[in-house]
């Protein structure tokens, strides 16, 4: 049996809230030794590039999740064209969608209806579209920006296990996004409806948007839906949320992407880097809807 095998395996009986919740309230400490060392040691140990950073004096950041939160200096992510990166990471898997399906690994696929809660309405909006899906490794900036422009219309909270999502998980762990914790955004758009969805994983002590605050963790419960009367518009580039601790951001749009060339699997990207354009799009690129 391979290590990945393994290491996936005994994630199956962990308590995976328990061990998530016990590092988050670690993450919030204030004691200035503790956290100063915590941060200290994650720099080392995952080579974090504090040059980036709009404030990059280790110490200055009240808590450890104050600094996995951690603001860019300005310009340090410029926006590219057409369809952005939302985020920071490696491009695991993109594409069509093809009978409904994403791709999680190879062999593995999952259905856009369980990834959004069971809603079959809103997952044959994307039955003809694309998706892509970025996983944020701990080394990451861990803010979470919009592809494109667009009105939020409805966030829902579904609950869930919190296996990691690394690729050893994602290789041997079937339907992991549809059974992790997550939060699901809906847009719209110019282009039509797009969706987001943040992925909660093992030791992320939680998720944020710019609209609500913190969302996750919630008490157990089902689904929640939260509709929007009073319009949240965020433009092309703009923070959305936040992960404290990393995870994974799914986003699937109901109009096909041309991806652009030479992105494969595993590829690494940043915010704000250029992922393609929509049919229709210019020559150049850029997206229709910034034109």
């Amino acid at each position: 049996m391979s290590l990945s095998r393994l290491f996936a395996l005994i994630q199956y009986p962990l308590p995976h809230h328990l061990l998530s919740r016990l590092v988050g309230q670690l993450a919030e400490c204030r004691t200035p030794w503790l956290k100063n060392a915590l941060i200290r040691r994650f720099i080392r140990q995952f080579r974090v590039d504090m040059n980036e950073a709009a404030n990059p004096d280790p110490t200055a950041y009240a808590t450890f999740n104050d600094f996995f939160t951690r603001a860019l200096k300005e310009g340090a992510r410029p926006l590219g064209e057409g369809i952005l990166s939302p985020a920071d990471g490696r491009l695991s898997q993109f594409g069509p969608l093809e009978a409904g399906q994403l791709v999680q690994a190879k062999g593995h696929r999952f259905s856009a209806m369980d990834l959004l809660g069971g809603d079959g309405d809103a997952a044959r909006r994307y039955l003809d579209g694309s998706f892509a899906t970025i996983y944020l490794s701990p080394s990451d900036y861990h803010r979470v920006h919009m592809p494109l422009a667009g009105t939020l219309t409805e966030m829902v909270y579904v609950p869930g296990r919190l296996f990691s999502v690394n690729a050893a998980t994602t290789e041997y762990v079937p339907n992991l996004f549809a059974r992790n914790e997550r939060l699901v955004c809906h847009f719209d758009t110019e282009q039509g409806p797009m969706v987001m969805v943040l992925v909660g994983a093992m030791i992320v002590a939680a998720i944020e948007t710019v609209w609500a605050g913190q969302i996750t963790p919630l008490p157990r419960g089902g689904v929640q839906r939260i509709r929007f009367d009073t319009p949240v518009h965020l433009e092309r580039g703009a923070e959305m949320g936040r992960f404290k601790l990393g995870s994974t951001v799914v986003m699937a749009f109901a109009e096909p992407v041309a991806f652009a060339e030479g992105l494969e699997p595993g590829a690494k990207v940043q915010m704000g880097q250029s992922l393609g354009s929509f049919s229709g799009a210019s020559q150049n690129g850029t997206n229709v809807s910034q034109a």
